[in-house]
């Protein structure tokens, strides 16, 4: 059986009951790279784990950095995946404009 990459991963902790969090958050990349992934796996952990990897890298990890950024975490994914893609919404600053006189 061939490995469909690139492979990612969303390990989620079952305790935490967020089993739904982690299917629209791979709903989401899914719709965003329809041909750039090859599969997106959810993976059942516990202790309070929520880790997005792509290929075996950690892209995300809720311990040190809370719970992803949804335009953040599809940057991080499409600059190894599909580098120059624009994203539209989701390339745009989060910056607050300033208001200037």
């Amino acid at each position: 059986m061939n490995a469909r990459t690139p492979r990612l991963e969303i390990e989620y902790c079952t305790q935490c009951r967020w089993l739904l969090r982690a299917a629209w958050l791979a709903q989401e990349l899914l719709t965003t790279f329809p041909r750039d992934l090859g599969e997106v796996a959810l993976v059942p952990g516990i202790g309070g784990v929520f880790e997005v990897r792509l290929d075996g890298e950690t892209l995300w990890n809720r311990k040190p950095d809370g719970f992803p950024d949804l335009p953040q975490l599809k940057r991080m994914v499409r600059d190894r995946v599909a580098p120059g893609r624009d994203l539209g919404h989701s390339d745009r600053s989060t910056q607050p404009a300033t208001d200037t006189e």
